[in-house]
């Protein structure tokens, strides 16, 4: 018995110190930097932001690093006019931006924009012309899908948000947005709305999907990160990190710890699916 224990205790400090040393490797393209990084932009984005620079700042204190969110438009729009170092984006910057701006993308993950209602709702699954419809306000009470005699209340995004962009592609096909639609400003902020509203219907990363919020199957497929990553789900797109021209210095290495192994690691750890 004895001996078992020591072999167990020798296996978790062989485990505990192959990843210790892992971290340091990831962690020391930084020795000798300082300075300060500006992030802003898409708000999918933020939870990875968030947990790479607070790995980096806690071994590394000469750095400081600040993300602040806005939406994609805003993040293209500060990196380009030389705000930030680094502008996120729940899109691909258009040929007009890179031109205007001299924007390189660096896409480093992919990530499904899902469709959800409150716990409570009896509605978990719809079709894209039933989504579609309800956007449009052609259909707006619950009980025509199945779910209470209430009226539908509808969440969106502002036009400069990168997930709001995607869901109009590739949920509405590009069909029109009920003026009615109460406009929230984030990821998180859709959560709360929605979750605090039984008859609410709007839309979040599936990164951000939590038990606070129902997911809808649409189409029949179920968002999760797994049906994102097998092409099922198809209302997904990529995760950009945009720097104005190749970047250099301490731009760089923040973009390369996001591809990194343990970078990596902290993307799927958020709920996102690493890329490439």
């Amino acid at each position: 018995m004895k001996k078992i224990l020591f072999l167990l205790f020798t296996a978790a400090c062989v485990l505990a110190f192959t990843s210790t040393t892992g971290v340091a490797g990831d962690l020391d393209a930084f020795k000798g930097e300082k300075g300060v990084l500006k992030i802003s932009g898409g708000t999918a984005h933020i939870p990875v932001m968030k947990e790479a620079a607070q790995r980096i700042m806690s071994a590394y204190p000469a750095i400081q690093i600040s993300i602040a969110a806005g939406g994609s438009g805003v993040g293209i729009k500060q990196v380009g006019e030389g705000l930030v170092q680094i502008g996120n984006s729940g899109r691909a910057p258009t040929e007009d931006e890179i031109a205007r701006y001299g924007l390189k993308p660096h896409m480093w993950a992919l990530d499904g924009v899902a469709v959800v209602v409150h716990p409570r709702n009896p509605v978990k699954a719809l079709s894209q012309a039933q989504v579609a419809g309800i956007y449009a306000g052609a259909i707006g009470n619950w009980k025509a899908l199945g779910g209470e005699d209430r009226p539908i209340n509808l969440y969106t995004r502002d036009e400069a948000s990168g997930t709001r962009e995607v869901f109009w592609e590739k949920a509405l096909k590009k069909g029109p947005i009920a003026a009615k639609a109460n406009v929230v400003v984030s990821n998180g902020a859709m959560k709360s709305a929605v979750s605090q509203d039984p008859y609410g219907i709007g839309y979040v990363s599936v990164g951000h999907i939590d038990a606070s919020v129902a997911p809808v199957a649409f189409d029949g497929v179920v968002p999760t990160v797994q049906t994102v990553r097998n092409g099922q789900f198809k209302i997904a797109r990529g995760l950009y990190s945009n720097t104005k021209g190749a970047p250099t210095g301490l731009t760089r290495k923040f973009i390369d710890y996001l591809f990194s192994p343990e970078g990596r690691a902290i993307v799927q750890e958020k709920g996102f699916i690493p890329h490439p």
